[in-house]
């Protein structure tokens, strides 16, 4: 017997140590060293007023109700450090201003996008994730760093999955709340730091509760995540599966686990300048009334709505749909985002601009370009957007045509989901400002619908109570969706090809970040890297991208993963279709449309241009049974 002991506690031992030190690891992330730039140049995109509306305005966003105040007072596991110093945070990739300071819109001092906002019935201050957070770029270079508003935020905010290798946001906080959750010396000083003046024995023991409550929450979701293998293609930085996330979020979480979906298509985060001319909007051109999909991404980032009470009873009807949803706010971002301009390059610091190589690439776009990707303006007598001047309207490509990674496309186009338990009707659902585009409501079923339409729906209800609990007119209420346009959906399998204003200032390229610079995503799939590091922020003006040799805690983008393919775009010899897009184009060519791609959008530079003789677009041959443009 005592020899089964002593191997007992020695395997016992064994097993202490193993998870002690996937603790240790799980809760120090492997992440890059922050180096702060020695200045931030900000092109002239707004103004300051403008841009730091954008940064610090909430959505009405919860992240899982966690407080404000909390996540200022956080620890880090092993160290009374913050958790929420500027510094630590810039390693996940968040955006911080070496100069900045706390202001009144910002009194934690923390990165661009992180708000907060309080709920009027409890009065409790919640930090809010702004828009701001995942649509804003930074570029560096030689120590400086550029500044891109409404450009691709490069960081691993979404990731809720844990793993050992860390360099997920969720993962270290929800580390930094347990730790500090079980250590009573951190916990004690955490109260303190809360509490204030209003310290004593009953008030901790009412904030370890709530505290409680919210890491359940936050424990729970990496915990449902993990074990149903939610998102197995890794995210990492810059990306998210954006509808599958929405999906399960809304779906899922909010009416019922059978509607869980593998989501495996990350997607970078979309640049917003010239967005609100647009006629459809998301990658695939599903969307089209603005403050539906801005209520949807709240959604999906984490604003609360009231759907079900905790016995799994539909919520009555007078209750129904409330939400934290701010419609006032993103109302206010919207109109905002109107006045971004597309960002400028920088000539002073990344290189002049090669004026005659430019013109060159200037006819090469007309010739390769141009039908894709010119601005497509819809006549004002035919737009559907009374008062949008100008409306371009997008071009769906199919994805059999441009040959990306169809794996987001093919997901919101084959998941379906059971929304029986919200008691819809078909006549019920007639009455809402919803239009199909591909379908008609009475061939719906309730108990197998697709994510597009089920969250068109249900952004329209929310929509509704938002604006009813707001007081706001039905007046007020179209000119706040925007330009009086109804929550209309369609569904493509496709991309859109959007005009290219500003394109270089938003790598990694394609719609799911696989391609690392212009050149390559100029070049045949056969000369496009399959694996490349991201993280360090470091710009190549040449190439057009970021650098991509391996860094410590950088993460290594792996283009044979399911939903990471590099595929397609491609200019290469040979039939048109399945991804060939265009005539092989030689080096000088692609450095040519490289060098316009710089310019494009700049009225000043190009009446610098020189006019170059462009020829006709040629859709090339088409070899059946490929698909063509």
């Amino acid at each position: 017997m005592g020899i089964v002991r002593r191997v007992c506690k020695t395997l016992l031992v064994l097993v202490l140590i193993v998870l002690a030190v996937l603790l240790y690891y799980v809760a120090n992330p492997n992440l890059a060293e922050y180096q702060p730039p020695s200045q931030v140049h900000y092109p002239e995109q707004w103004t300051d007023e403008q841009r730091q509306t954008y940064y610090y305005t909430p959505q009405g966003v919860q992240v899982k109700g966690l407080r404000y105040n909390w996540f200022t007072a956080l620890e880090l596991p092993f160290s009374q450090d913050k958790f929420a110093r500027p510094e630590y945070l810039a390693r996940f990739g968040f955006l911080v201003d070496p100069k900045q300071q706390a202001s009144a819109l910002n009194p934690g001092n923390l990165p661009l996008g992180f708000s907060q906002h309080k709920d009027p019935e409890s009065g409790k201050h919640y930090l809010d994730i702004t828009c701001a957070a995942c649509h804003t770029g930074e570029l560096r270079y030689k120590g400086q760093a550029v500044r891109i508003d409404g450009g691709a935020a490069m960081h691993s905010l979404a990731s809720t999955v844990p793993t050992v290798r860390g360099g997920s946001f969720g993962q270290a906080l929800g580390m930094s709340m347990l730790f500090t959750y079980v250590n009573p010396l951190k916990f004690n000083r955490f109260a303190h730091s809360v509490l204030g003046e209003n310290y004593s024995a009953k008030q901790k023991k009412q904030l370890r509760n709530d505290f409680q409550a919210v890491l359940s929450r936050l424990l729970g979701t990496a915990r449902n995540d993990w074990w149903r293998g939610l998102y197995p293609t890794q995210e990492g930085l810059g990306r998210t599966d954006a509808f599958g996330r929405i999906a399960n979020t809304v779906f899922g979480d909010g009416i019922d686990p059978s509607n869980y979906h593998v989501a495996n298509a990350p997607v970078s985060y979309p640049h917003l300048w010239d967005i609100w001319k647009f006629d459809w909007v998301q990658w695939n051109g599903s969307a089209m009334q603005p403050m539906a999909r801005n209520i949807g991404e709240a959604l999906g980032v984490g604003a609360t709505v009231h759907l079900f009470e905790d016995d799994g009873k539909p919520v009555n009807e007078d209750d129904r749909y409330a939400s934290s949803v701010r419609v006032q706010e993103l109302h206010k971002l919207e109109n905002t985002l109107q006045q971004l301009k597309p960002p400028t390059w920088p000539q002073q610091l990344f290189a002049p601009i090669d004026l005659p190589l430019a013109s060159q690439g200037r006819a090469l776009f007309t010739e390769n370009c141009a039908y894709c990707h010119a601005p497509h303006v819809a006549d004002p007598q035919q737009s559907a957007a009374s008062g949008r001047d100008p409306q371009w309207l997008m071009k769906i490509v199919p994805t059999s045509v441009i040959g990306t990674d169809s794996t987001a496309a093919d997901n919101i186009a084959d998941h379906r989901f059971d929304l029986s338990k919200l008691g819809w009707n078909l006549d019920e659902l007639k009455q809402l400002n919803v239009q199909l585009k591909d379908a008609d409501v009475n061939s719906l079923d309730l108990r197998s619908i697709s994510s597009a339409k089920g969250l068109a729906y249900i952004t329209a209800y929310v929509e509704k109570r938002a604006y009813a609990d707001a007081g706001i007119s039905p007046a007020q209420q179209g000119q706040m969706n925007g330009y009086d346009l109804p929550i209309a959906v369609q569904e493509i399998r496709g991309y859109k090809a959007r005009p290219l204003d500003g394109i270089w200032a938003t790598p990694p390229f394609l719609h799911n970040g696989s391609v690392p610079t212009l050149f390559q995503l100029l070049s045949p799939v056969a000369e496009r890297q399959s694996q490349f590091w991201l993280g360090d922020f470091e710009f190549d003006p040449k190439q057009v991208g970021f650098h991509s040799q391996p860094f410590k805690g950088g993460f290594l983008f792996d283009t044979r993963q399911t939903g990471n393919s590099n595929f397609g775009h491609e200019f290469r010899a040979g039939c048109r279709g399945n991804g060939v897009i265009g005539r092989a184009l030689a080096p000088a060519e692609r450095w040519a449309l490289v060098e316009y791609l710089k310019v494009l959008g700049n009225a000043e530079l190009e009446q610098q241009l020189t006019p170059v003789s462009a020829k006709p677009w040629n859709p090339g041959p088409v070899c059946q049974p490929a698909t063509q443009l």
